[in-house]
């Protein structure tokens, strides 16, 4: 019998029971899938899954793909060994399990500040602090790196290190037992606000880089602009009289020697009659020595009457003297034009009436301050300065005025600084003189004052727009890929544009300048607040 052997003939039985065979092995592999289908990481509690894989096992375990981290963990695996992502463990932390080794990590603040607590567990059982050899690397979104070690505490295994904020990154976990090693990884990003490019751009978020400045240091401190007193004057009429006209009007712009007002007074009259009385006495007086005088070197009379005629003169004079100061310390000339009785209120420099306590027909006493002149050219800025603050304020240092009320600034030199603290306010007076030509500053503005202490170079620092200010803490939005995320920060010394920044991150870090507000509001959307 002759056999082809490139042809075979198949009977329908056969084809039937290959057809049967074949469906049931396709049915037997998808039942065997199903069952060994790995778990997604549950979220971590802020819309993010934790990573889970595992390290330095050579015997091709499976790696949950489901996690999204973009590894190929099939790639020579033969056994199929099932790796599960993290659950809620008992203690409300995640719970990581490999074979039968589980175990919990949880950021915890018992102490008061945040660190890893570790729990071990075999199966559902604890395991002892000493079962595993824990270590962990923490690698923050800003290519950071910490690396955390344990100490045993009670019943879990405590972190040395404090876990600084903000808690946006990616914790490897080591767990060396005696057996073999594990790695399990925990991503978090709280904190992190996610904004495309094209959406900071959007949205005008200026984006600069952290660095050294030259900073000013200033101190902030409350003042007021009060009227120069060197150069104000309460005018009063230092004689009684009545007012017979008033010339100057509340607020007019008033010359050196202008008329304010008139008044007339009998002590005006009777210190001008005294000065004209004493004016003829000497000038009788100046006659009657001259003669005695002639008489005497001609022999004709004696010496006793040029000598009496002398001391006449002399007393005169001293007489008119006395009156002419009289007139001149109550401000009256010797003669007036109206009148004997007459007495003219002059300004005393130029400036402007700012008070008026006098009318027409009034009668007024010599002490009254009828009016007040001030020069309103040249202001004081009084400024408030605490006790602390008085090594720092000196005279003749550099100050800036700002308007409270609206945008005015100038500066000036600081011209004197108060011996005296008050009793109430705890705090003594500085003063700086401002030219005020176009009587901006009026009496009574209050003023924010900036005074210079001193300057240095600072290595890392922020524009001043930089700074939000999240849960009563100052942060920085420190940017990264795919985003920002608030970093806390401990600040310096500041100059107004240029914040000096202590502690949070170094220098060359980018972060949102002009526009951090649009952060701040959108992380405030989204409510990402850690719980610990």
């Amino acid at each position: 019998m002759k056999i082809d052997t490139n042809k075979q003939n198949i009977s329908k039985k056969q084809l039937i029971a290959i057809a049967a065979i074949t469906t049931m092995g396709v049915l037997l592999g998808i039942g065997i899938l199903s069952n060994k289908t790995p778990k997604t990481a549950e979220d971590d509690g802020h819309g993010h899954g934790s990573h889970v894989e595992a390290k330095a096992h050579s015997d091709g375990e499976h790696h949950d793909k489901a996690s999204g981290d973009g590894h190929d963990h099939d790639k020579g695996h033969v056994d199929g060994e099932h790796h599960e992502g993290p659950s809620k463990g008992p203690h409300g932390g995640k719970l990581f399990k490999e074979s039968d080794f589980g175990l919990e990590a949880l950021l915890t603040e018992d102490g008061g500040e945040p660190r890893l607590r570790i729990w071990l567990f075999n199966k559902v059982q604890p395991l002892p602090n000493n079962a595993a050899k824990v270590s962990a690397t923490i690698t923050r979104l800003t290519g950071e790196k910490q690396t955390l070690s344990f100490v045993p505490d009670k019943a879990s295994l405590l972190s040395r290190e404090v876990v600084p904020e903000p808690h946006a990154f990616e914790i490897n976990i080591v767990a060396q037992t005696s057996a073999e090693p594990f790695m399990f990884v925990l991503n978090q990003e709280e904190g992190k606000v996610e904004l495309s490019d094209a959406q900071i751009k959007a949205a005008s978020i200026g984006i600069d880089t952290a660095g050294a400045a030259r900073i000013r240091f200033t101190l902030q401190l409350p003042g007021e602009i009060r009227l120069n007193e060197d150069r104000t004057s309460h005018v009063v009429p230092r004689i009684a009289g009545v007012v017979e006209s008033a010339q100057a009007s509340l607020g007019q712009a008033v010359k050196k020697g202008q008329v304010l007002a008139v008044i007339a007074s009998p002590d005006a009259s009777e210190q001008r009659s005294e000065l004209q009385t004493a004016q003829k006495r000497l000038s009788l007086a100046k006659t009657t020595f001259e003669r005695e005088k002639r008489l005497w070197e001609q022999k004709i009379s004696a010496e006793q009457d040029y000598l009496q005629a002398a001391q006449v003169l002399h007393e005169a004079e001293v007489a008119v003297t006395n009156a002419q100061q009289k007139l001149s310390a109550l401000g009256l000339t010797s003669v007036s034009s109206g009148g004997l009785n007459r007495f003219e209120l002059r300004a005393p420099f130029d400036g402007l009436v700012i008070e008026k306590h006098l009318s027409l027909g009034e009668a007024v006493k010599e002490d009254a301050a009828v009016f007040t002149v001030s020069d309103l050219g040249q202001v004081w800025a009084e400024i408030n300065v605490p006790a602390k603050d008085l090594p720092l304020v000196k005279v003749g240092e550099k100050a800036t005025i700002k308007a409270t009320a609206f945008d005015m600034s100038a500066t000036g030199t600081i011209s004197f600084v108060g011996p005296l603290i008050g009793e109430q306010t705890r705090m003594a007076k500085a003063r700086v003189v401002l030219a005020n030509p176009k009587g901006a500053w009026r009496p009574g503005l209050f003023v924010s004052v900036e005074v210079t202490s001193s300057e240095a170079d600072v290595p890392v620092t922020v524009v001043s727009d930089a700074i939000q200010t999240v849960g009563d803490k100052p942060v920085v939005f420190l940017k990264v890929n795919g985003g920002f995320i608030a970093q806390p920060v401990q600040l310096g010394r500041s100059d107004g544009k240029r914040v000096e920044v202590l502690q949070g991150f170094k220098s060359g870090t980018p972060y949102a300048a002009a526009g951090s507000f649009v952060v701040k509001s959108e992380l405030g959307k989204a409510s990402a607040e850690h719980a610990h």
